[in-house]
């Protein structure tokens, strides 16, 4: 009898392993026959100031906005939140949880109605990546799908996913874009509040917008917030405190700030997060006060601001036009790289340089006349010629002729007015 158990024993392990073998190699071809639909490069893309405040965005091709972040660059109160509310045993289930099921379906015949769903995060970014149907064929999708997810990646790769991929309504797909668009702040800086908020919405982001549904937003926020001191996350008298926080939503705008510089740099090669020397505020402010000047310029007439800082030569602000959406004035033109006469460039710096040398005062009279040195002759932009020119006209108007300074200013200081002295004090 003996002999007989152990050859059973050995044909049922045999037949075991057989099989075991086979769904791996199954599983195999099936994962290289349908492979993972991973994002590819990401078209969406967004120009940020020093700071890392999105100055201008670019959609992808589906009009969807997304601030690429990484783990680390959202807010511990975020993450804690989504995970207790979400999915508490993310890092220790293989990417399913069924006890999780069982009891979303135990809640939802017991009400009659959907009380909870069993999908845990890594099913979440399963259907986000190959979206389908809610049929039982769907949910088997997703299931292989989500199998995938986790062969492929790591836990800290799939809440990646997630975190930059999530829905929260509108156009908006990611938390960090969803913190600068509805709170006007980095998910690095969210209070306890702003992150119970951020961590329900994409549940239902249609129907939780803050900025449009702000009772339902902020009741489905406190639900969150009740669940972190029932398992004791947060601290009771620290979820009180978040309770009484009222729901306050920043202005909603879209970034819109350098717009030209934005175009300038949104190329093919371009990373997704586009990294400038620009500070925001003073970028406003200069876009500002040059929009407050629109009325004074002539028609058909558009002006520029660069502001560089003297020590490092970081640009601090670039405004291209006046305004980008005025034809009339060439707004799509970026003044600041549009060719000029170097001649006009110069001017304000070799006025400085005579008036350091004496040679003029604020009332001084230039003969702006035809002039020749050899076989050059200098002339104007004009083509014409003003006579005597009174110094506090052009200075003031900027109309000072391109050959009355600058050659009576070479005639009179020889070697001390070369190129290069003159490019010094423009440096400096």
């Amino acid at each position: 009898m003996k002999p007989e158990f152990l050859l059973h024993l050995r044909q049922k392990l045999t037949w075991l392993t057989g099989a075991i073998l086979l769904i791996i190699t199954l599983l195999w071809l099936a994962d290289r026959l349908w492979p993972l639909p991973l994002p590819k490069d990401d078209l969406a893309r967004v120009v940020l100031a020093e700071d890392g405040t999105p100055l201008w965005r670019f959609a992808d091709a589906n009009g969807v906005w997304r601030y690429p972040v990484s783990n680390e660059q959202v807010s511990p109160y975020y993450l804690e939140a989504l995970l207790t509310y979400e999915d508490r045993w993310f890092y220790s289930h293989p990417g399913v949880n069924p006890l999780a099921l069982v009891r979303a379906t135990w809640q939802n015949l017991h009400g009659a109605r959907v009380v909870s769903g069993g999908s845990t995060l890594s099913m979440q970014v399963a259907r986000l990546l190959d979206p389908h149907s809610r049929t039982l064929s769907g949910k088997f999708r997703q299931l292989w799908r989500t199998l995938q997810l986790e062969w492929h990646l790591s836990k800290d790769q799939i809440l990646s996913l997630y975190l930059n991929r999530a829905p929260f309504g509108g156009t908006l797909q990611g938390v960090a874009a969803a913190s600068w668009a509805y709170l006007g702040k980095s998910p690095q800086n969210l209070t306890r509040a702003e992150a119970a908020l951020l961590a329900v919405l994409p549940q239902a982001p249609s129907r939780l917008r803050p900025d449009r549904h702000p009772q339902r937003a902020q009741l489905a926020r406190d639900k969150v917030l009740r669940r972190l001191a029932e398992f004791q996350v947060w601290p009771q008298s620290s979820v009180d405190e978040a309770l009484e926080e009222p729901l306050w939503l920043a202005p909603r705008q879209e970034p819109s700030l350098a717009p030209l510089l934005a175009r300038r740099l949104n190329r093919p090669d371009s990373p997704p997060l586009i990294r400038t020397t620009l500070d925001a505020s003073l970028q406003r402010r200069m876009e500002d006060l040059l929009m407050g000047w629109r009325a004074r310029l002539p028609e058909r007439t558009s002006a520029a601001i660069l502001v560089v800082e003297a020590e490092n030569m970081a640009v601090r602000a670039y405004v291209g036009s006046v305004d980008i959406n005025d034809a009339r004035r060439f707004g799509h033109v970026d003044m600041v790289t549009a060719l000029r006469s170097p001649g006009s460039t110069l001017k304000p710096f070799l006025y400085g340089m005579a008036m350091d040398a004496g040679l003029i005062h604020s009332e001084s009279l230039m003969q702006d006349v035809p002039r020749r040195y050899g076989d050059y002759r200098p002339g104007n932009f004009s083509t014409g010629f003003g006579g005597p020119v009174a110094r506090w006209r052009p200075a003031r108007r900027c109309r000072c002729p391109s050959t009355c300074l600058p050659c009576s200013y070479w005639k009179s200081m020889g070697r001390n007015a070369s190129p290069p002295n003159c490019a010094m004090v423009a440096y400096r």
